[in-house]
């Protein structure tokens, strides 16, 4: 089922997460350990996200700068597919621009169509690891409305090659990202808040937020994207906290601030466990405050360690 349509069925709010493929080496059993202690709350939607290889850059002999895949995740489309045909559940693996030409873009949406793979989160997707600056692929896209509109194209029976036989149209539905405390690399919100709806105009269906720890962040958010026009369906999500470190990688890595009542509870506790705790409680707050606004649905972020979500859960829905 289309996520569009997931949303228009009534049913408020839907309860989705989100999985990170694990790092080669493990096996599909550790997605399935985290999706089991969530279906008892009937998931919606279960997204998967896509992760560029790690690479690192080493200078030869020769004078050459030669580089090498250091770590690599299994396939989202693989993954995607397992859990489709497993669960029977909708699955939304991400699409990123980071990585891919157009033609391989082109690729990976074929065999996903081909899947009955029907829906999609289109990204950006973060810059290689090592680097501050994001670089597409040459013949790639930079930005993420390239990619949406890449996807719509499909869509309307449009590929690459003119000359392809058997163009047949697709059925993408196209969910983004947007950012309540602007996205890191933005330089203010309010060009943030224009570059969403250039995502929005070019096709996008609805909005996943990044995560945030104050509500009133989200509902400020939410007042902005209508002001400027953006009237598709915005769903929060939601991670809640789980290690000490979480106090300073958190901010660091996503440019996001934790409220001052949460870091004060944070540096009470002297153990990943008690944080752990305090996670569950704080995100279950969050959740019961934006169901009470009518919110869409509620996403959670799970690192494909989900028992904490279900604890969650079982206190929402």
């Amino acid at each position: 089922m289309k996520i569009t349509d997931l949303l228009k069925s009534g049913k408020k709010p839907l309860f989705t997460f989100e999985l990170l493929p694990p790092l080669k080496g493990n096996t599909i059993q550790t997605i399935y350990d985290a999706i089991d202690p969530l279906l008892e709350f009937d998931p919606s939607y279960i997204n998967v996200t896509y992760h560029q290889s790690e690479t690192v850059y080493t200078h030869r002999k020769d004078g050459l700068i030669e580089k090498k895949v250091i770590r690599k995740r299994p396939g989202t489309v693989a993954i995607s597919a397992a859990i489709k045909n497993k669960y029977k559940i909708t699955v939304v693996p991400h699409l990123i621009c980071g990585g891919f030409t157009r033609e391989e873009t082109e690729d990976a949406l074929i065999e996903l169509n081909f899947l009955g793979i029907h829906n999609i989160i289109a990204l950006r997707g973060d810059a290689p690891g090592g680097s501050r600056v994001f670089i597409p692929e040459e013949n790639g896209h930079r930005y993420t409305n390239e990619l949406v509109e890449q996807i719509m194209d499909l869509n309307n029976g449009k590929y690459l090659s003119e000359d392809l036989k058997h163009n047949y149209k697709t059925e993408f539905s196209v969910g983004v990202a947007g950012y309540p405390e602007k996205h890191i690399e933005a330089p203010n919100m309010d060009i943030d808040l224009i570059n969403l709806k250039r995502k929005v105009d070019a096709g996008a269906e609805y909005v996943v937020t990044q995560m945030f720890f104050d509500n009133k962040k989200f509902f400020e958010f939410v007042d902005k994207c209508r002001a400027i026009g953006i009237t598709v369906p915005i769903i929060p999500g939601l991670k809640p906290v789980s290690t000490l470190n979480d106090i300073e990688l958190i901010p660091q890595t996503f440019a996001i601030d934790l409220p001052v009542d949460l870091t004060n509870e944070i540096q009470k506790c002297k153990t990943n466990k008690e944080v752990r705790q305090l996670g569950i409680e704080w995100c279950t707050m969050q959740s019961k405050e934006l169901n009470e606004h009518n919110v869409p649905g509620l996403h959670y972020y799970t690192l494909s360690q989900s028992d904490n979500i279900a604890k969650i859960a079982k206190k929402v829905f």
